[in-house]
């Protein structure tokens, strides 16, 4: 291993060089409280941004172990020392030092999620943060000296700052790692209560924009009280910060869960709080003690996506000219069909709750009312409507839904319960539903020409997945969180509303290429292919394993774990996807 004196040496004499010279700086370098790993170097000032970690031996960083004692507490410290590193980045370091991306120093820290990420690793060994960096350049020649100042200086203060335990709020560490835990315990207690979801007393869940995940403060917003019908409350493994040892706020049980009221009043909010449930959130984000179960899927209609092989027929059948909606297939799905394969692949990847908003959904999906039955008669509509499954799924299926409606009372023969948001306070709504819908008795005719069955697994092909682009066998990108570049072929995503990041992105797009290598056998289904593909990535140390060019130790690139159920969405959306369905 070089020092640091050999790495300051080699930019004086690269300085001035063509950029290219950066490549003689590549290898580790000891300094006096811990290794710098430059493991790739950039080939020109524009390029994706050089690799490197930084290796703090625990003999140094003295993180305590009760903090890294299970897979739970440990992604919640890497988590918090990763974003202490992007704010010692952010503080100590000069930034723009000259062309293209000279002087960026980055860490994938993530936003008001907590996800498992290739940003940091906690182990009894060590702590090491994995670190993008822009080589300073002048036009297309080396700043030695722009770049002695960020590696050689810099650093060394982000580390002593942001991961060495003695400068490091113990109270503010613990209770970050205790919040993260707190969560995961209420969620895996959500099944055995026969509950989908939780929302605490206090929670703050509209945000500042809808381009932004950050929360109003507490003095714009409306803090949520559970109505009394829904009000629950868990025991936590840690106090809250106030000392308490339980928590309450409203559970919302399993069935149909029907959100109501006015527009602008919180209906939305609620539901998107619900679906961002499924990942625990930063303490102080307001959505902390939001939690769902992390099978939920939130479910739109997407126009114009391909569908493959996906039997939809509980939804859509007899189409015009005998079309076969058992084996339905588009290269541009309408919103209705899409919304009908949606929900098929969903609950065929393993999910066992519905998100739904009508606000994103097909109206002649979600309902056809008297009228339209009295003009165009059911043999002549090949829809069989949301409504008239929705209860049917949960009694047979076991499937869960939580619906945000506001035009449609005809739901309210299906409901087990209702939550009416009124000026962004929820009230139980259900009694009052139920007398309506009697008072008032719906005109319209359920229509369901059979029962609903088990869902039809396939069997993707991986001869249909190419990675490959150009020389590169695999080259794989994601250009923003709502595509990826998959070898020649892009997937798009923006309709896939639980992906959070590029990061998870990136992650799913290699992820995928991981299954067809070792699980898509051809006999395997896609569930099969996807609890495999989870049970590899969730019992890994990091998310490491993801980059197929990775050598020894090196920085594997910004990952952050993706659900099953996004990976899936991914792969359904590649259109040169082949499956073939299990019989």
């Amino acid at each position: 291993m070089y020092t640091r004196q050999d790495l300051e040496q080699s930019l004086r004499r690269i300085d001035g060089r063509g950029y290219k010279a950066y490549k003689d700086i590549r290898g580790a370098y000891q300094f006096e409280r811990f290794s710098l790993h430059i493991d790739y170097v950039q080939g020109d000032p524009f390029a994706a941004p050089s690799k490197i970690r930084l290796r703090v031996p625990q003999a140094v960083a003295g993180i305590p172990k009760e903090l890294y004692t299970d897979s739970v507490r440990c992604l919640a410290i890497e988590d918090y020392l990763a974003r202490r590193v992007r704010s010692a980045i952010r503080s100590m370091v000069r930034g723009n030092r000259g062309t293209g991306k000279s002087g960026l120093v980055y860490i994938d820290a993530g936003g008001q999620e907590v996800l498992k990420r290739t940003a940091m690793v906690v182990c009894p060994q060590w702590v090491e943060a994995r670190i993008s960096v822009g080589l300073p350049a002048g036009g297309r020649r080396v700043l030695g000296r722009e770049a002695a100042a960020m590696l050689c200086d810099e650093l060394p203060s982000i580390v002593s700052a942001a991961l060495v335990w003695d400068t490091i709020d113990p109270i503010d560490a613990h209770a970050f790692v205790d919040c993260i835990e707190n969560q995961e315990c209420i969620r895996a207690s959500l099944h055995e209560r026969a509950l989908v979801a939780f929302v605490a007393d206090g929670a703050i869940l509209p945000r500042r924009s809808g381009a932004s995940g950050l929360p109003l403060t507490r003095q714009e917003a409306v803090a949520f009280k559970a109505p009394e019908a829904f009000a629950v409350s868990f025991d936590l493994p840690n106090p809250l910060s106030d000392g308490a040892t339980s928590i309450s706020g409203m559970g919302i049980p399993e069935g149909v869960t029907l959100i109501v009221g006015g527009g602008y009043h919180g209906k939305s909010t609620l539901l998107q709080a619900l679906e961002y449930g499924v990942y625990p959130h930063i303490p102080g984000d307001g959505r902390e003690y939001v939690v769902t179960r992390n099978d939920a899927v939130k479910i739109r209609a997407e126009d114009g996506r391909r569908v493959e092989n996906v039997d939809i027929s509980a939804f859509i059948s007899a189409l015009p000219q005998g079309r076969d909606t058992r084996q339905f297939s588009s290269e541009d799905a309408s919103g209705s069909t899409s919304q009908a394969a949606n929900i098929v692949e969903a609950l065929e990847a393993g999910a066992r709750l519905l998100l739904l908003d009508e606000d994103t959904s097909a109206t002649n999906f979600m309902v056809r009312d008297a009228r339209m039955q009295a003009l165009v008669h059911k043999e002549h509509e090949p829809i069989t409507p949301f409504l008239d499954r929705v209860a049917e799924m949960h009694e047979t299926l076991g499937i869960s839904t939580i619906l945000v409606m506001g035009g449609c009372g005809d739901y309210f023969d299906v409901t087990d319960a209702v939550i009416m948001m009124r000026e962004y306070r929820p009230y139980d709504a259900t009694s009052e539903a139920r007398a309506v819908a009697n008072a008032q008795p719906s005109q319209r005719t359920a229509e369901k020409p059979a029962p609903m069955g088990a869902i039809t697994q396939r069997i993707p092909m991986a001869e249909s997945f190419d990675p490959s682009r150009g020389r590169r066998d695999v080259k794989i990108d994601a250009k923003s969180r709502d595509l990826i570049l998959f070898g020649r072929e892009p997937i798009e995503l923006r309709g896939v509303e639980q992906l959070l990041d590029t990061s998870q992105a990136r992650a799913t797009g290699y992820a995928i290429h991981r299954a067809t290598e070792d699980f898509m056998t051809g006999k395997r289904t896609l569930r099969e292919v996807l609890d495999a593909l989870e049970h590899l990535l969730e019992n890994q140390a990091s998310l490491d394993i993801l980059d197929p060019f990775r050598k020894d130790e090196s920085h594997p690139g910004n990952f952050a774990m993706p659900r099953k159920y996004e990976i899936a969405a991914a792969i359904n959306r590649l259109r040169t996807v082949q499956m073939r369905q299990k019989r």
